[in-house]
């Protein structure tokens, strides 16, 4: 079973939820699992370089909840700023070492911005401490753009299946959110034990769909990206493509392949549609007005 925690190394609540799943695991009696993380930005506003964190009062209680957990004796955040490098650690340590050197860098990060008080937006702090993980030539890492197109992707699957916050449990796209108890968390695996797991082609055409439901058209295209180099004559991957370009207002796109998937089957209705309203918007009325009166009463 994989399990997927999206998170951020600067939450908290993502450090006790990590704790928790290892309570969880002791108890666990079904199938092997592995821990893969996920990209989520708690502060997606948050500077680089980063600024000193303000000390606030502990209103949620973290810091009990952190020592009862085993972490400390000291508890809190010297830093506040952007993750974006870290997460590109963790996705690359993910595809050269695996879920466990991920899991390592993981806690590594969570300890050093936590316990140890580190800057995570320095490239220093974050090649050291992606050294002692077991992460090698961190610094060449983060001078290239390595990791950037996964932590792309996979902020944008995140939305796509629902998550919301940091830290997000998912098994297949069955998720369960916050620092649950290690009970819940463990029934919560339980009941996820027949998740079905779709092939990675079919997972993207899926996410890009519920982008575009969402209003996010441009994040669509990101992940149909690959889709339209491998299946470039899936009809499927072209017309979620159109629709793609049809939300972002790259008409003449949505146009060229509407037109295509219409002239190679006359009897797609909904691409002859479409293609009404694309006509329609770039203000060619009369070019539209067949393709809308066809299927007025199908789709309007």
């Amino acid at each position: 079973m994989r399990i997927e925690l999206w998170a951020d190394p600067v939450c908290g609540w993502a450090y006790i939820a990590r704790r928790r799943l290892t309570t969880a695991l002791a108890d666990w009696d079904g199938e092997p699992v592995e821990l893969v993380w996920r990209p989520f930005r708690i502060d997606p506003t948050a500077p680089d370089p980063a600024e000193s964190a303000r000390t606030e009062e502990d209103s949620f209680g973290i810091a009990r909840v952190a020592a009862a957990e085993g972490l400390g004796p000291r508890w809190g955040a010297a830093w506040r700023g952007d993750t974006h490098d870290a997460h590109r650690l963790l996705a690359v340590a993910l595809e050269t070492g695996g879920p466990e050197l991920q899991d390592t860098l993981a806690e590594r990060l969570l300890r050093a911005h936590f316990i140890e008080a580190r800057n995570l937006t320095d490239r220093d702090t974050l090649a050291g401490l992606a050294a002692e993980a077991g992460l090698a030539d961190a610094s060449s890492i983060l001078a290239s753009d390595a990791g950037e197109t996964t932590v792309r992707e996979e902020l944008l699957r995140g939305k796509a299946i629902g998550v919301k916050g940091s830290p997000t449990f998912a098994v297949g796209e069955r998720l369960l959110r916050g620092a649950q108890t290690p009970g819940e968390i463990l029934d919560f695996l339980r009941d996820s034990n027949d998740a079905v797991v779709l092939p990675e082609e079919v997972r993207r055409l899926r996410h890009a769909e519920s982008l575009i439901e969402l209003n996010d058209s441009l994040g669509a295209l990101v992940l149909l990206r690959p889709l339209l180099e491998d299946f470039a004559g899936d009809p499927n991957v072209r017309m979620l493509a159109a629709r793609a370009y049809f939300g972002s207002a790259q008409l003449r796109r949505a146009e060229e392949l509407l037109s295509e998937l219409v002239e190679a089957n006359p009897g797609d209705f909904y691409a002859r549609y479409m293609l009404g309203r694309t006509l329609r918007r770039m203000g060619r009325a009369e070019e539209a007005a067949p393709h809308l009166a066809l299927t007025a009463d199908m789709f309007d």
